[in-house]
This record gives structure tokens, sequence and C-alpha cells, in this order.
């Protein structure tokens, strides 16, 4: 194994066990139980007895138990990260299938399919990612109306539909979003010119144009949603576009 591989190897690890502390509960051994010592009444020799609780042998094999689980649930998320690297995935990607575990891919992908099927404009998000913030926002400045799949809530969902969200489109970050059933990237991100991220796509004035063939809007031309959130964003920069941005 050369240092490039181990290494990814290793960072693939660290997060796989950061996951795990972060969901798995620990039960600490209790104390045990120390009687004072009490003079016997013939022979005045003082004896200190040491009661274990009754329940530590069975806490002791049910630590022992937790931790080879956790060793079982590391080796086999490494396993799986080789396995993703092996097949031509990016780190990455290789990472987010690792964590999702063991899972149904048709059924997962079918679930993906009928969120990006229910609404002409479908965001997978984090609750807590700027980036996912930042597109949301925008989006309700400019009065685009959309339906947001959180990938969170729960984890134990949400980590299989990333891993496969990232099989389809070559990109596993968040947001994932879709407008007419078609992805378009993230917020300032994307895989191509197809679908750069909805930031880019206003820059373009392509963002508007895509909204409206999915119903979303009615806004023209360059007076519309693309400059709303090009004033927006450049504000947010400290900069100004046109003096009629600072009206929007």
């Amino acid at each position: 194994m050369n240092s490039t591989t181990l290494r990814a190897a290793s960072l693939a690890l660290i997060q796989l066990l950061s996951t795990l502390i972060a969901t798995q509960a620990f039960n600490p051994l209790p104390p045990p139980t120390i009687h004072p010592i009490r003079p016997h009444l013939h022979t005045h020799t003082p004896k200190s007895i040491i009661s274990p609780p009754p329940t530590t042998t069975t806490r002791l094999a049910s630590t022992s138990q937790e931790n080879t689980s956790i060793l079982d649930t590391l080796t086999t998320g490494y396993q799986t990260f080789q396995t993703a690297r092996s097949q031509g995935y990016n780190f990455k990607q290789s990472v987010a299938i690792a964590i999702a575990g063991q899972y149904d891919e048709r059924a997962v992908q079918s679930k993906i399919q009928s969120h990006i099927d229910s609404a002409p404009c479908v965001l997978f998000t984090w609750e807590a990612s700027p980036a996912c913030k930042s597109a949301i926002r925008y989006l309700d400045v400019a009065g685009a109306k959309y339906k947001v799949v959180r990938l969170d809530d729960p984890w134990s969902e949400g980590n299989p539909m990333r891993a496969e969200l990232g099989k389809r489109v070559g990109r596993s970050s968040v947001p994932c979003i879709f407008i007419g059933g078609e992805y378009v990237g993230g917020f300032d991100a994307g895989v191509d010119k197809e679908s750069p991220g909805i930031l880019e796509m206003a820059f373009r004035g392509t963002l508007r144009e895509r909204l409206a063939e999915a119903g979303l809007c009615s806004f023209g031309g360059w007076d519309g949603m693309d400059l709303v959130i090009l004033g927006h964003f450049l504000r947010k920069c400290g900069l100004a576009l046109y003096s009629r941005i600072s009206l929007l």
C-alpha cells in the first residue's frame, strides 16, 4: 500500500470514527462499593470488605461487545471505502459510501427519484450547511418555490441517499439541486457547464430560464430573478452592480 492510499484510508477511518463517537453511547463501569472497616467484637481484627456490584461482570461483557461492534464497524467501513476506491470513485464519494453502510441500493434510488418527481425544484440539504442556507436564502429572495429534503433528519436515511446521489450526479456535496427533474449543481459549484450551481447560472442568466421552464417563475430577462440573486450576493461581498440593485 503506497503512502497516498494509506493516508486516504487513515482519513476515512478518522471520519468514520468521528461519526461513531458522535452517535455511540458508552456506558462506563461504576466504581466498586467499599464498605468501611469494622472491628471484630472478639479478636479486634479489622476487616475490609470490598463487594463489587452484582452487575460488574455483565457490564464488562457489554462493554467488550460494544468495543467489538465498533471495531467491526470500522473494519467494514474501511473495506467498503477500499472497494469504492477500486471502483473509481473519488475520495469524498468513497467516504460517503463507507459512512452510508449497508443499504438497499434500488430502494434508495427509488426514494430519491420519488422526491425529485414530487416538485419542480428539489433541494437535498443538511440543515447546518452554509451552502445549503445560502441556496435557500437566495431562492426565497427570488420568490421561487421549492421542496427541501434533509439528508440529516435522520442520518440513517440521509447517508444512503447522499451516497446514491453522489453516484448519480458525480458529486457528493450538498446542496444537491434538481430543477425540472434535472440536476443543476449546488449553490456555488457543480460538475460541468450544464450543472454549475445556481449562483453561476444566475451570473449567466440561465437560472431564470430553467425555473421558468419548470413553471416556477415568470420573470423576464435580467430585470428579474437573476438580478435579485446577483444583487444580494454582491452586497454580501461588499460590492455594487447597479444602483437599482440596492432597491431590490
